[in-house]
């Protein structure tokens, strides 16, 4: 009777399993497993060489396809960890990207190369690329300099890190060009407060482009503008040292005649106080001093 009993129960329970699969029992071949079996098809993706896949890249770049060939360079990546082809589809990855002008794909490639191989012959590259990328977006001077900093910074990892790269004479040139930049957009704000006769604020500009920048073709301008700045605020001592700074290093230039024209206005002429901040800057650049002479 208990056995009876369960097998019952048994019975009981998978009659409403039928109807709801909506099943008959009789005259029907029913497979359990066919209701899975389409959702679990494996998918068999035949293996692509990687020399052919980096054909297929390097082809896609002759046609300027760049996007194409980054596919194609993803995939080997992909396909080929750790391999010397994976090495070299991310280079090509960061490449591409710069040619087809995705400078942020392209840093981001630059960097995950630099991160696993740091120490590889196509490192320097790779840095080249990542700093370049960077200085195509620098924007003009009206705009934040943002990736005005990140160009510098990566340009001078350049030629620190690799000094006899092929690539070192050209960061050095854009290094200058990058730092022109940056002291460019300090004086535009300083020349800003200077019209809106806010002294300090323009004298700390201008200073910033002295101390930073004293290569840049900014620096006499800055010079110039100290002197005006300082004269305004009543400061001669200042005004007459920022002249005497710049007539020496700058002698020539019309922005030491507009600053030696101004102290004239009140019997002054430039003196140095070997003491100053701008004498120290550019003893520093220069070795000497204004009243060196």
């Amino acid at each position: 009777m208990p056995v009876t009993i369960r097998h019952r129960r048994g019975a009981a329970f998978a009659a409403p399993l039928v109807a709801i699969l909506g099943l008959g029992l009789g005259g029907c071949d029913f497979d359990p497993t066919s209701i899975f079996a389409e959702k679990y098809k494996p998918e068999v993706v035949p293996d692509v060489p990687a020399d052919k896949l980096y054909s297929d890249g390097l082809a896609k770049l002759e046609d300027s396809d760049y996007e194409g060939a980054v596919k194609k360079f993803d995939n080997l990546d992909k396909q080929y960890q750790y391999s010397e082809w994976s090495r070299k589809a991310l280079l090509m990855t960061a490449y591409a990207n710069y040619e087809g002008q995705k400078y942020d794909d392209a840093i981001s490639a630059s960097k995950r190369y630099l991160q696993r191989h740091p120490a590889s012959k196509d490192a320097a590259y790779a840095q080249y690329l990542m700093a370049m990328s960077n200085y195509k977006q620098i924007p003009d001077v009206t705009r934040d300099q943002d990736r005005s900093e990140k160009a510098l910074v990566a340009l001078q990892e350049l030629v620190q890190k690799y000094p006899t790269s092929e690539y070192a004479a050209d960061a050095k040139a854009k290094i200058q060009i990058t730092r022109d930049q940056l002291a460019g957009k300090e004086m535009e704000i300083g020349r800003f407060y200077l019209e809106k006769r806010n002294f300090p604020a323009a004298i700390n500009r201008f200073r910033d482009v002295v101390a930073k920048y004293q290569t840049t073709r900014h620096a006499e301008e800055a010079l110039e503008r100290l002197t005006e700045a300082y004269w305004a605020l009543g400061i001669t001592q200042e005004a007459q040292n920022a002249a005497a700074v710049l007539g020496h290093n700058f002698p020539e230039s019309p922005w030491y005649k507009d600053a030696h024209a101004l102290l004239a206005q009140g019997g002054l002429e430039p003196r140095e106080e070997k003491s100053s901040f701008l004498s120290k800057i550019y003893r520093t650049v220069t070795g000497k001093t204004a009243s060196a002479e």
